[in-house]
């Protein structure tokens, strides 16, 4: 029973919904949706925040924006829990601000927002590392049993949410670069109409005059199509 103390039923229920994805979700909301949740189910915890490290590039979550700014301040001075969990890709924990020592820059940045004990959490997920912390306003909030069992299930439902994240994304871009090839190929089909009709050229023709300009211009033919269209209309309205 004590190794499982920092998980939930409402916890569970909600990380596995982050690996449910819609319209409208992006890794800024994947990243809310779990600092909330973490916020609300974990006994103690007064609030999160969730680090997505990627390329060098850091994008930062919070259950409440003084969280993120903890975060932020904490990797200006360099020291702390979160900061040792990415350095060392193991758990770091500050039982009592008050008393710990370790990091007394991280520990005066804690205190002036009212923190007493954290727990930082890094997650390895394939193209990227996360860093989940987790916030208590009292002393000894986050027992080394319940912070294993915890890291287990945010490694399994994490690594879930993350990899339907990145298949949703290829999936959304493949259908915007789909839909931007098929404008530039109307435009196109638009141009070499307007060549045929001022020249009487063949369709083959006038692609062939496109191609040939575009060239000479080392302009795309699909943009050179659609400077020809634009003018086309302007010259249609005068």
């Amino acid at each position: 029973m004590e190794s499982t103390a920092l998980i939930t039923p409402g916890l569970a229920r909600d990380l596995a919904a982050l690996g449910r994805l819609g319209e409208d979700t992006s890794m800024e909301s994947v990243l809310r949706g779990l600092t909330t949740a973490l916020a609300a189910g974990v006994p103690g915890c007064a609030g999160a925040s969730a680090e997505h490290w990627r390329d060098q590039r850091v994008l930062v979550s919070g259950s409440h924006s003084e969280l993120i700014m903890l975060v932020e301040g904490e990797r200006e001075v360099g020291e702390g829990p979160s900061v040792e969990a990415r350095k060392s890709g193991a758990r770091a924990s500050v039982a009592d601000v008050l008393t710990d020592g370790r990091w007394p820059r991280y520990d005066a940045l804690a205190t002036r927002w009212g923190i007493r004990s954290a727990l930082a959490v890094p997650i390895d997920v394939a193209q990227a590392q996360l860093v989940v912390g987790l916030y208590s306003v009292r002393p000894g909030a986050f027992s080394p049993q319940g912070a294993h069992s915890l890291t287990d299930m945010l490694t399994e439902q994490l690594g879930v949410a993350m990899a339907n994240m990145w298949d949703f994304e290829e999936v959304r871009t493949d259908a915007a670069q789909l839909q931007e090839a098929l404008a530039g190929r109307a435009l196109i089909d638009q141009a070499k109409g307007i060549i045929m009709q001022t020249s009487g050229c063949s369709a083959e023709d006038a692609f062939e005059e496109l191609r040939r300009i575009s060239q000479h211009h080392q302009v795309k033919v699909a943009d050179l199509a659609r400077l020809l269209v634009e003018e086309h209309q302007r010259k249609s309205r005068r």
